[in-house]
């Protein structure tokens, strides 16, 4: 058969420009991989297992597991239906489906460019790290280095003094030579966001290397490029992972870090933070409101059993937060234990852990630089493959909205260039001396529980209620042969709204100024950027719903003025049906 875009008017001097066909997975087990690796990144391993421990350690499963049920499960399901029903990457899919609501796009797209473009930062630090592993002495581990100060101290002089000191007595006028290594000799960081300094070149050579990395990871497409390294990406870091459990757990003081990890405290269920901590972290951890889940089931067969490998994947992101925290409170019971103190004074999350502790941790075993690079090369990956989906995603969406422009020829490598370009000079702005505080406010703003929240609330409005829930699932019956279970339909009518609202309620009216590191207040001005960020896709939403319903009230009342003009202003009215048909068949 002729190819449709054959007739199209792009043209290349005298000849017709070819407009690619819409790719589709070469096997079945990309998508699951390419879904795995997008959901599985870094807040699996800094963040959940310190959560677990801060809110009552193996109770926190409690609430984690039910707004697993009810929130992450039903979203991430709902993203991958809409896409691989649609053929449609995360901004053209809402015309289709509720053009009230096409604001989400806009609004998902955002989102995930701003992730793409402060995420891949923390890709650079650990690129610096491995780099930085291949030595026979951690240089973090000793307080030898031009970038100390004389107050640093390392683990050496605490098995000389013997003593709990140095950990707490005199906290206030030392500084261990892991956060000297990270604040002097990584981030140079300044006094704060005032005095951005100048650019450290060497993050700014691996940012470079990274965003390379990210090019070439998806620059031929799902079927060439993201398709083919998810094997490796994907699946490389649980080797890492396994590797660091069996070490971790043949450490002293091993087992009481895992004890930490797991004692249950069901006291804490009482606690409404413990509640939004576990709702929080479902919705980042399942990576839903980004559009990226969107775009990869848009690249499923339409007959695909989305149904069975969504199950399958949601089951492997959750098991991997879990088996993460022995990988971690393993390592962090070891420390404590080298230390001679309590676990809760090395316990962290975020940042902290990756970059502070756990390198700490490494730099006191035996064959330390081995097993420091082994850490950093998973966290790479890691952190590489939520990029280079996420960054898929985003040129999905885009892609999508203008094919005639972007699906001819090179210039969907070329956008993707420009894409990464961009992104790598908004990027330089965080690896300045006064970088580490312009990442934090893209990480607390842009991204943020409220702005993924509010969201997934409006997704679940548009299909449950505006598009109709039964409709939908008679669509996913038309696509897997079987309405999806009636459970999933009550979350996407009541369930998940219901949560998703009443967390984002609580944490605007919990919401507390932006602070680094627990002692630095940000400026007004970079407070009001912040929100600038978060409202620049929230907004999007009511804005576009207010647009299109004052636009069609416009255009039914003209047509009211002219009757004798409606018949050749306005289509026929069709029956749900017939668009349902339309829409199957892959048709605008």
């Amino acid at each position: 058969m002729a190819d449709m875009a054959s007739d199209l008017n792009q043209t290349t001097g005298n000849r017709p420009a070819k407009y690619r066909e819409r790719e589709k997975w070469d096997k079945k087990i990309e998508f699951i991989l390419s879904t795995i690796g997008f959901a599985v990144g870094l807040g699996n391993v800094w963040r959940f297992p310190y959560l677990c421990y801060k809110n009552g350690g193996g109770a926190f499963l409690i609430p984690y597991v039910i707004c697993v049920v009810i929130g992450g499960i039903p979203m991430f399901f709902l993203e991958v239906a809409l896409g691989q029903f649609t053929s449609e990457g995360g901004i053209s899919v809402w015309p289709k489906i509720s053009p009230l609501f096409t604001g989400i796009g806009y609004a998902t797209t955002i989102i995930c460019f701003l992730l793409n473009v402060y995420y891949i930062v923390i890709l650079a630090w650990a690129v610096h790290f491995f780099f930085a592993s291949f030595t026979t002495d951690l240089p973090w581990a000793s307080c030898n280095h031009e970038w100390n100060t004389p107050a640093c101290f390392d683990m050496s002089k605490i098995h000389e003094n013997g003593s709990e000191s140095l950990i707490g007595g005199t906290a206030g006028s030392i500084k261990d030579a892991s956060v000297e290594y990270w604040e002097h000799r990584v981030l140079g960081i300044s006094s704060g966001i005032d005095e951005v300094g100048s650019i450290r070149w060497e993050l700014a050579g691996c940012l470079l290397l990274a965003w390379i990395l990210v090019y070439f990871c998806i620059w031929k497409g799902v079927k060439e490029s993201t398709g083919k390294v998810v094997y490796f990406t994907a699946t490389f870091p649980y080797v890492m992972m396994t590797i660091l459990f069996f070490r971790g757990i043949t450490l002293p003081g091993a087992f009481t870090g895992i004890q930490y990890y797991l004692t249950p405290d069901f006291s804490v269920l009482w606690k409404g933070q413990v509640w939004i901590d576990a709702g929080t972290q479902i919705f980042f951890s399942y990576a839903v409101a980004l559009g990226c889940m969107t775009a990869l089931g848009s690249y499923n067969k339409f007959n695909h059993n989305f149904i069975k490998d969504c199950t399958f994947v949601a089951c492997v992101n959750s098991g991997t937060s879990f088996f993460s925290g022995f990988v971690v409170f393993s390592v962090l019971g070891f420390m404590a234990n080298q230390q001679n103190t309590d676990i809760s004074k090395v316990a962290e999350s975020g940042p902290g852990l990756v970059f502070i502790a756990y390198p700490k941790a490494l730099a006191q075993m035996p064959w330390a630089p081995l097993w420091s690079v082994l850490f950093f090369f998973m966290i790479i990956l890691l952190g590489l493959n939520s990029q280079f989906v996420g960054v898929e995603g985003f040129v999905t969406a885009v892609v999508d909205v203008v094919p005639h422009i972007l699906r001819v020829g090179k210039r969907r490598e070329v956008f993707i260039a420009g894409v990464s370009s961009i992104s790598f000079l908004i990027g330089l702005s965080m690896v300045t001396n006064g970088g580490m505080y312009v990442f934090q406010i893209f990480d607390y703003y842009s991204a943020s529980g409220m702005t993924l929240l509010w969201v997934c609330f409006c997704e679940c409005i548009a299909v449950a209620w505006f598009y109709d829930v039964g409709r939908f699932s008679t669509n996913i019956k038309s696509m897997v042969g079987f309405r999806p279970n009636i459970f999933l339909a009550i979350s996407w009518s009541y369930l998940t709204p219901i949560l998703t609202m009443a967390i984002l309620l609580y944490s605007i009216i919990q919401y507390e100024p932006l602070a680094y590191n627990k002692k630095y207040e940000y400026p007004v001005y970079a407070q009001v950027f912040g929100w600038a960020l978060a409202l620049s896709s929230m907004l999007m939403i009511p804005i576009h719903f207010i647009y299109y319903h004052t636009k069609t009230k416009l255009e039914t009342a003209k047509e009211s003025d002219h009757p004798h003009d409606r018949k050749y202003s306005r289509a026929p009215p069709r029956d749900k049906d017939e668009i349902d048909m339309e829409l199957e068949n892959g048709l605008p």
